[in-house]
């Protein structure tokens, strides 16, 4: 059996979901200087090597999503049992950046972890997460601006981590606290615009922070993108059925809920529609509060992060309306 230090992930992709974590585990998995973990978010050190806890899986879905958690170690170990040998292994779980209580067991476990941290617009990031939560019929919100303002309330109620809408965007705060616990010369902080917009540069831009050859990684076609539902009769009723099904699917293995489920998540896809725009109003509103915290990811990383401050989202829509004069 070989040592845990030669079974454990030398990095990891970390921060933030729906920030294009998914679209970069996959290009990096094309490297064969790499090996990344055949589960794609284990989120093995959100749980500190227990049963992921009740009290946090209170929103729509969220039990059932954590039976898939890898929490007992020999399992997390086992997923790196087929890095050839001299393959620097990793695996993703967003979660990481917006959980301390990760970061702390990550670093302690793996005192040179490298940290691939993507960041995204935080009100883009939020929507697309709120575009992902109803196309699978888990969020009753019709209403993006009032489902952003029901977090306080969620976050008090048990809801897992991904309802967070604007506290999984604080990455200011979250990159302040990795850097207490890692050098920075351990941690790489991308923009999701940069994998959007210069893929080819940003691989070669991580795969040396990861000490393999550049210009080998290449991406592949994206598989987390969720459509646009509009709201309406049908897909109210079957959200209400996912919703059922998702909390009776929290006592049956998670394969056989997949399996089960996958009829209505397709049914209610087909409901799919242009994404609309988002009102100036709105997106200040969802702004607003996490102003100061774009201001400490500026001092952190002696970047301007100014383009998060206009009135025009730079993600998956366009505030179409100018702001008045």
């Amino acid at each position: 059996m070989r040592a845990d230090a030669d079974r454990l992930p030398q990095f990891v992709v970390a921060g933030a979901p729906k920030a294009g974590t998914t679209a970069l585990h996959a290009a990096l998995a094309t490297h064969p200087g790499l090996y990344l973990s055949p589960v794609k978010e284990p989120k093995y050190y959100l749980t500190g090597g227990r049963p992921p806890p009740r009290s946090g899986q209170r929103g729509p879905g969220d039990a059932h999503s954590a039976r898939e958690w890898v929490w007992r170690r020999e399992d997390y170990l086992r997923l790196f049992d087929g890095a050839p040998a001299g393959a620097v292994r990793g695996e993703s779980t967003p979660f990481y950046l917006h959980d301390r209580a990760a970061q702390r067991r990550m670093v302690a476990d793996v005192p040179g972890i490298r940290v691939v941290a993507i960041v995204r617009d935080p009100v883009d990031r939020a929507w697309s997460n709120w575009v992902h939560l109803r196309a699978d019929g888990l969020e009753p919100e019709a209403d993006f601006a009032t489902a952003v303002e029901l977090e306080a309330e969620r976050v008090a109620d048990g809801y897992a981590p991904f309802w967070h809408y604007r506290g999984l965007g604080r990455y200011g705060a979250q990159l302040r606290d990795l850097y207490s616990l890692l050098p920075r010369e351990q941690v790489l902080v991308l923009r999701y615009r940069q994998l959007v917009d210069t893929p080819r540069e940003t691989l070669d831009r991580v795969s040396s922070f990861l000490g393999v050859e550049p210009g080998v990684a290449h991406t592949v076609a994206p598989e987390n993108v969720k459509p646009y539902v509009a709201d309406g009769v049908r897909h109210r009723v079957l959200a209400r059925l996912a919703r059922s099904g998702a909390a009776l699917g929290a006592y049956a293995p998670p394969q056989v809920w997949r399996q089960v489920s996958r009829p209505l998540v397709a049914a209610l896809h087909a409901g799919r529609a242009p994404r609309p725009p988002m009102s100036v109003e709105v997106r200040r509103a969802v702004l607003a509060p996490l102003l100061p915290d774009i201001a400490l990811l500026e001092e952190l990383t002696g970047e301007s992060f100014d383009d998060w401050r206009r009135d025009t989202g730079r993600g998956d829509f366009r505030s179409r309306r100018p702001a008045p004069a």
